[in-house]
C-alpha cells in the first residue's frame, strides 16, 4: 500500500511507483510534428532517438525499426483524429527494477498526440521578448545534447519567464556562454553571418536546427557558422530567432533594450514551408 495525495491505496493502482522515468528521470523522448499523416523529418528523429538510447545504455529492441515506430505513432494520431496536423511525443523509459542501478536495460515506450491548428509553419506578428536565465546552467556534456525526461532547468526557467512577463529565456552553460532558448535552439544574425552555438557547448542537437542550417547554407551571400555566442554578442545582433520542430521558427523581437529585425527568419520560414510542401 502507498499514500497517494493523502489516501492509502494499492501500489498496484499507481503505475508511477514503478516508472523509472518518474522516479529517476530515466527516460528519453522525441517530440514530432505530423502533417497530412506524414511525420516530418522522421529519419532525423529516429536516429536521434536511437543515439539517445545508446548514450544512456538502454537496450534497443530488435523490432524498433523506423517503420515500426512510424506505424505506432501514426496509429495513435489516427485514433485521436488529428492526422491533418498533430503534435506527438514518444517517451522511452527503462523498465521497473532497481534503484539508481537498474536491474534491466530493457525498455517500454509511451506515445501520445494532440491536434495542432496549422499545417504549415507560421510566425505570429507580435512582440516576443526574452532575457537571460541565470539561476541554473547547462553543462557542456553529451547528456545535454539529447532529450531526457529531466528538464528541470527548462521548467524553472519557464516559471521565471512567466513571473517576469517574458515570452522566453535564453540559457547559459557553465562557461557563461549563451546555449539555447527554453524551447529550442538559438540562431543569431550579425551582418551577413548566421551563427548558432555548436552542440559541444551543451545545446540540444535539434532536428529543426539541422534543417535550418541546411536551408541557410543555400541562401546567397549568407555565411553560416557554428560558434560560441556570449551574452555581449546578443547586443550586436541584427536578428535572433528560436527553432524547434513544433513552432518552426520564432523570431525574437526584443532582448532587454535592443529590438531586432525578422527578415531572415521570415525568409527561412518560407523556404522551410516550401521544402515541406514538396515532400
Amino acid at each position: 500500500m502507498i499514500n497517494f495525495n493523502g489516501t492509502i491505496v494499492s501500489q498496484d493502482d499507481n503505475i508511477l511507483t514503478q516508472n523509472r522515468a518518474f522516479l529517476y528521470g530515466d527516460g528519453v523522448f522525441e517530440t514530432l510534428k505530423i502533417i497530412n499523416n506524414k511525420i516530418l523529418f522522421l529519419e532525423d528523429h529516429y536516429f536521434r532517438l536511437m543515439s539517445s538510447m545508446r548514450v544512456v545504455r538502454m537496450e534497443i529492441p530488435m523490432n524498433f525499426t523506423m517503420e515500426y515506430l512510424e506505424e505506432q505513432i501514426l496509429s495513435v494520431v489516427a485514433t485521436n483524429g488529428c492526422s491533418a496536423s498533430a503534435r506527438a511525443r514518444i517517451t522511452v523509459y527503462r523498465n521497473d527494477g532497481g534503484y539508481y542501478l537498474p536491474q534491466s536495460n530493457t525498455i517500454s515506450f509511451l506515445i501520445h498526440s494532440q491536434p495542432l491548428e496549422n499545417t504549415l509553419y507560421e510566425i505570429e506578428k507580435k512582440n516576443y521578448e526574452v532575457d537571460l536565465y541565470k539561476d541554473f546552467y547547462i553543462t557542456k556534456q553529451l547528456l545535454s545534447s539529447i532529450k531526457t525526461t529531466n528538464k528541470i532547468i527548462n521548467i524553472t526557467g519557464s516559471i521565471f519567464a512567466d513571473e517576469n512577463g517574458l515570452d522566453n529565456c535564453l540559457l547559459l552553460n557553465d562557461s557563461k556562454n549563451v546555449v539555447e532558448a527554453l524551447q529550442g535552439n538559438l540562431f543569431m544574425l550579425v551582418g551577413n553571418k548566421l551563427i548558432t552555438p555548436p552542440v559541444s557547448e551543451g545545446c540540444l542537437n535539434g532536428v529543426m536546427r539541422r534543417q535550418i542550417l541546411n536551408l541557410a547554407k543555400k541562401i546567397e551571400n549568407l555565411e553560416v557558422e557554428e560558434t560560441v555566442i556570449s551574452p555581449f554578442d546578443l547586443q550586436k545582433a541584427d536578428e535572433l530567432f528560436v527553432t524547434n520542430v513544433i513552432k518552426g521558427i520564432q523570431p525574437i523581437t526584443q532582448y532587454r533594450k535592443k529590438n531586432f529585425e525578422t527578415n531572415t527568419a521570415l525568409q527561412l520560414l518560407e523556404k522551410l514551408n516550401e521544402m515541406i510542401s514538396s515532400t
